[in-house]
């Protein structure tokens, strides 16, 4: 996108920002990305209730793949809704994920162009590792609006399942997917591995050899039926492979 392209497309978001009732100033639908939590329904917040049951339109991804995803979460909501399936394809071709994505703000456009607005529902939060970004990236490019409503993430869900706390006083937080290259390597600050799935294995094996197992802990599936929690990750069996949702906490180091 050009300066000028962009210059045009932000004077059309300005024109467009969300009005009272959920339709745009200028008589187009809003795109919101609404976070609905790890996995269990109370999680859900009032403001993303209100907006799915304000929304004729409800996006949701991986409908029908079998698991409980945030489809599952959100379906005692769907009742009157039109719902709109944005599946994508959990894979490492980037080029086959752009056209999904691609398609996905397309049909969405198509559904605000027509007065309607679209809650696009997403699992935990929507600006954490969100596949919802690529797509509203898109959607706001084109100079709809669009406006995120957050939720809880995982890994809070996770530490209060854990019965810890993240951070303290003046304690860091560093959040990274599991899928770094090796993890990474912050011992003045408490981390979190998100997404970790089959890179679980090879965590464990570089924190046990930085000698931090012993302050690892996992929750995977949270708040989902088939939720598994580990104070000590060191207990974990992955023999039998993890769940893709699989949130690892490790906690500082306390000083000598």
């Amino acid at each position: 996108m050009t300066h000028s392209e962009g210059f045009r497309a932000e004077a059309a978001r300005r024109a467009c920002r969300p009005a009272a009732g959920g339709s745009s100033a200028c008589g187009r639908g809003v795109l919101y990305g609404v976070s609905v939590g790890p996995g269990d329904p109370e999680l859900l917040t009032l403001k993303a209730v209100r907006v799915i049951g304000e929304c004729p339109v409800v996006a949701v991804p991986d409908i029908g793949s079998g698991k409980q995803t945030a489809y599952s979460i959100v379906r005692p909501l769907l009742e009157g809704k039109r719902v709109m399936d944005c599946s994508t394809p959990m894979a490492r071709d980037r080029a086959r994920a752009e056209e999904s994505y691609g398609r996905i703000a397309e049909d969405i456009c198509a559904v605000l162009d027509a007065g309607e607005s679209v809650a696009y529902a997403t699992l935990g939060d929507a600006s954490v590792y969100s596949t919802f970004s690529y797509i509203r990236d898109r959607v706001a490019e084109r100079g709809y609006a669009t406006e995120v409503v957050p939720g809880v993430t995982s890994f809070c869900a996770s530490a209060a399942k854990l019965g810890v706390s993240l951070c303290d006083g003046a304690e860091r937080l560093v959040v990274e997917p599991g899928t770094a290259d090796g993890g990474g390597f912050y011992p003045d600050a408490t981390r979190v591995y998100l997404k970790s799935g089959s890179r679980l294995g090879k965590l464990r094996a570089d924190l046990e050899k930085r000698g931090e197992l012993d302050g690892a802990s996992m929750v995977s599936d949270c708040g989902l039926p088939t939720e598994a929690v580990f104070p000590r990750f060191a207990d974990a069996d992955l023999s039998q492979g993890a769940s893709y949702f699989s949130t690892v906490i490790v906690k500082r180091r306390a000083r000598g």
